[in-house]
């Protein structure tokens, strides 16, 4: 177990109380402790500002922030609570402040849309951001209107992972594995091959799910490409199975679109877990890969983006708590 804390971003808005209630679940089944992070509204940071250029003591020492009086009743009333919660109100653009607090953090967790935007945005600027640029894996929580009716706290469904054999960093196996491991449930492997399907097959039938031991055998019927593919991931996968014995573990190759089936997926899982994009990119690259961006735009459910372990300058041994930001201003709290 590792004391890297889960951090849930927060503005008071219905999705951000959805990614509040997920993150709160996570911490407490991965023992950790809980931060929840609010980046102050500009009027707020204004008036700090003001106060302090002018000097005037006659003024209040702080703003009031109606959001943070709702995030700590909201949690009051709600369910089981981690071991530690912290609040921590910091200053700054929204997704500057977000990487920063998430230094060394387990995950951060946040919604799919903020306050701001149109209604019918699939994904907001600042969770797109977060999710492109943060050095710990960014858990983004869908909001209702793209289809997610599960309770955010759940833990049933499966766990699926988006594979390349060749190219996904270690890291991000393993985050899918401890999320599988934490919540006791199953985790499927997809993959895709980039051949046509065969004549024979329908179009959008679905994939066939391949348990390891079918994979002794030599299936007439598979495409070459579908047999090589599930091989590859065989050899990938032996390493964490070994390190996660109680995981149960399903494979799936696909003809074409990894990105379409992960999508499809997302409705009956607990979480599409992906690498943010090819580990040769340059650290802090500003690209997200193809299959993590169609997944993080479209998906029903919750989206982990795991970025390669050698894009953060921290060392993977996460300190006890994040870092706090760099901004002399900010202010954290524990409950």
């Amino acid at each position: 177990m590792t004391h890297a804390m889960v951090i849930a971003a927060v503005d008071g808005s219905e999705h951000s109380l959805k990614a509040l209630e997920w993150a709160r679940a996570a911490a407490v089944r991965h023992g950790t402790g809980l931060v929840v992070a609010h980046v102050l509204p500009d009027s707020v940071q204004l008036y700090a500002a003001r106060r302090s250029s002018l000097q005037d003591r006659t003024e209040p020492e702080e703003a009031e922030d109606p959001v943070s009086v709702r995030i700590r009743a909201h949690l009051a009333t709600g369910g089981e609570l981690p071991s530690e919660v912290r609040y921590a109100s910091l200053e700054g653009s929204v997704p500057e402040a977000l990487r920063d607090i998430g230094e060394g953090a387990r995950m951060l967790v946040m919604g799919s849309r903020g306050r701001g935007g149109f209604a019918a945005l699939l994904l907001g600027s600042n969770s797109r951001a977060v999710a492109t640029s943060a050095g710990c894996p960014v858990v983004v929580v869908a909001h209702e209107g793209r289809g997610a009716d599960a309770a955010p706290q759940a833990s049933a469904g499966r766990v699926v992972l988006g594979l390349h054999a060749a190219e996904t960093p270690d890291n991000v196996l393993d985050f899918a594995f401890t999320e599988a491991a934490a919540r006791g449930t199953t985790l499927q492997v997809v993959s895709a091959y980039s051949i046509p399907p065969s004549p024979t097959m329908v179009i959008d039938s679905p994939f066939a799910v391949i348990p390891p031991e079918a994979l002794v055998g030599e299936d007439e019927n598979a495409v070459p490409a579908e047999r090589e593919m599930l091989r590859s991931q065989t050899e990938r996968l032996a390493p964490f199975r070994a390190k996660y014995p109680d995981v149960p573990v399903e494979q799936a190759a696909v003809p074409g679109d990894a990105a379409g089936r992960l999508v499809a997926t997302s409705n009956s899982a607990a979480l599409i877990v992906v690498g943010r994009h090819h580990p040769r990119r340059h650290i802090r690259s500003l690209m997200m890969g193809s299959v993590a961006n169609a997944v993080l735009q479209h998906a029903h459910g919750p989206v982990a983006i795991v970025p390669t372990l050698a894009e953060s300058p921290e060392s993977p041994e996460a300190p006890a708590a994040p870092a706090a930001p760099a901004s002399p201003a900010s202010t954290e709290e524990s409950a």
